[in-house]
């Protein structure tokens, strides 16, 4: 089913006139959730559990196809994100995916095969440029016709190496930055993401899209962006691997932004290998953008260099004040360091992970908030004529005149305030942004890394999903191990870990800048020890959780 943003659709939208909810472009709301299957009943064993290395290995032995791949995620989105449980994952589907495949086919065929992600099918977050006729709409109506056929570099480096771009997922509309009340995986464009775990649970944000899908088995692997947790807290709750590399790695050029300190894009898949597939690729030095020039420095062919007996003799900095008390929470942490020390690795527990980072909070928002105007500024004045917000004041303006769908359940408090903020020449902005980096950088990571001489940080990436709400928003709950890293740019990895009380778990893995391929690795010891993806049940609902 090729599926494409109308702009009839929209224009029916904005006047109000939608008479059902829909889960396709368009969509304002995510249908209700019928009655749902036990477990399992809208699987079967397939294209689902196989990942980018294995595919790869089957198109290169001649067992399948690009095209019949891509033919069968297109099935995939049609049976789970159009019908049945109505994901809302997914955007658009983009119309060239099949002949894209055809193409890769041939070339393969002719003994052309440009490497391991030759016909391999991607979907991105809605937040990045493709070329062709799908828009690129952050989820928000005011980027409808944002239609700029042109590739993002890190977009052109994955079609370099033969990967095709599948389709659009949906996002917490501008990557969750306009409300501090908003309800992650909503989108204006594409309604409410579902968890495909269980239906009524969140899809943490901003990245809600690419987690679902991933962890329905949509494609072969997806792309997020992260400013602070958006790639690795939906990776977490829809229990699949995503990796936020060093800030600088990839290129940010044509994806809509919010802060050129933080911003970064990464993949997200169903393992580590596949991530570091995907990341070798995508890594690479940019002219367009500044943050990446020391990158060709830093690149590898991430894969090859992971070591499946990285963790013997490595010392572990388990940030224990970080997880608090819940005892699903503890148990799987507990399996965690079983696997590190059975495979060599000596755990030291470190309980003062968030000594002096009080302020961090407070510096981190100036920074974002004036980095979002003139970032977001900055790349609204690129854009065709035939969009008219070209600042974000225009945008505040046209969320303001077009409530009804834009502010039906939450409001732009910090798209107003962001408006009201300095240049990037302003002198207390720059204080914040230093203060921010020493704080999460040379006096957090760092200093935990060189004070405990430990090789790797791991911590628990996320609570157990929340339920939906649009009515009030997000209700994160439990440990978040995102903010630090983030703040430093520093990489930082998420794999499964386990569940608690049926709803996904993540295990963090966190060092210094440009450490790359060495979290992936320590990330990578861990998943071979035992694999714990979770299949998802796409249950309706799940009975509380005792207190």
């Amino acid at each position: 089913m090729i599926r494409s943003i109308s702009t009839v659709t929209a224009a029916l939208l904005l006047a109000g006139c939608a008479t059902a909810p829909m889960s396709v472009a368009g969509g304002v709301d995510a249908a209700p959730v019928a009655a749902a299957p036990t477990s399992g009943a809208v699987q079967t064993p397939g294209i689902e559990t196989l990942g980018i290395a294995e595919l790869a290995a089957a198109m290169a032995r001649g067992d399948t196809t690009s095209e019949a791949i891509v033919r069968g995620y297109l099935a995939r989105i049609a049976q789970l994100d159009d019908a049945g449980p109505m994901l809302n994952a997914v955007i658009a589907t983009m119309p060239d995916a099949l002949d894209l495949a055809r193409a890769r086919d041939a070339e393969r065929a002719a003994g052309q095969v440009r490497g391991p992600l030759h016909g391999i099918p991607i979907l991105i977050k809605d937040n990045i440029e493709a070329a062709g006729p799908v828009p690129t709409t952050a989820g928000s109506l005011a980027l409808v016709d944002n239609v700029t056929d042109r590739d993002a570099p890190m977009i052109a480096r994955l079609k370099a190496a033969g990967a095709i771009i599948l389709g659009k997922t949906n996002l917490s509309e501008w990557a969750n930055i306009r409300s501090g009340k908003s309800t992650s995986g909503w989108s204006a464009v594409g309604g409410l993401t579902r968890n495909p775990h269980v239906l009524d649970r969140n899809t943490c944000g901003s990245s809600a899209g690419s987690g679902a899908a991933m962890a329905a088995g949509l494609a072969a692997g997806t792309i997020g962006t992260e400013t602070d947790g958006s790639i690795t807290c939906p990776s977490g709750v829809n229990g699949v691997v995503g990796f936020k590399p060093t800030v600088g790695l990839v290129s940010r050029t044509h994806i809509v932004p919010i802060s050129h300190s933080q911003d970064t894009a990464g993949p997200m898949t169903g393992s580590v290998r596949d991530a570091a597939m995907m990341l070798t690729a995508m890594a690479g030095s940019d002219p367009a953008d500044p943050a990446t020039a020391d990158a060709d420095a830093h690149r590898a062919d991430f894969a090859a260099a992971l070591d499946d007996e990285w963790l013997a003799g490595k010392r572990i900095g388990l940030m224990t004040d970080q997880y608090g008390t819940d005892p699903a929470i503890r148990a799987v942490v507990n399996d965690a360091i079983a696997i590190f020390e059975a495979r060599g690795a000596e755990v030291v527990r470190i309980d003062d992970s968030e000594a002096g980072t009080e302020e961090l909070g407070d510096a981190e928002l100036e920074v974002l908030m004036v980095e979002l105007k003139a970032d977001l500024n900055a790349y609204l004045a690129t854009l065709p004529a035939s969009v008219a917000t070209r600042t974000l004041s225009d945008v505040i303006a046209f969320n303001a005149a077009h409530g009804d769908s834009e502010l039906r359940y939450f409001g732009q408090e910090l798209f107003e305030l962001a408006q009201g903020k300095p240049g990037l020449d302003d002198a207390g902005y720059r204080a914040a942004r230093e203060k921010s980096l020493r704080i999460a950088g040379r006096d957090g990571i760092d200093r935990l890394l060189a004070t405990h001489k430990v090789d790797v940080l791991v911590g628990v990436t996320n609570g157990p999903a929340w339920l939906s709400d649009l009515a009030d928003g997000d209700k994160f709950s439990g440990p978040s191990a995102s903010a630090l890293p983030a703040v430093a740019g520093y990489p930082h990895l998420t794999v499964p870990g386990g569940s608690a009380g049926g709803l996904p778990i993540g295990i963090s893995f966190i060092a210094g800048k440009w450490e790359d391929a060495k979290v992936l690795s320590a990330g990578y010891a861990f998943e071979q020890a035992r694999p714990r993806r979770i299949t998802p049940g796409y249950l309706a609902t799940l009975p509380p959780r005792p207190e």
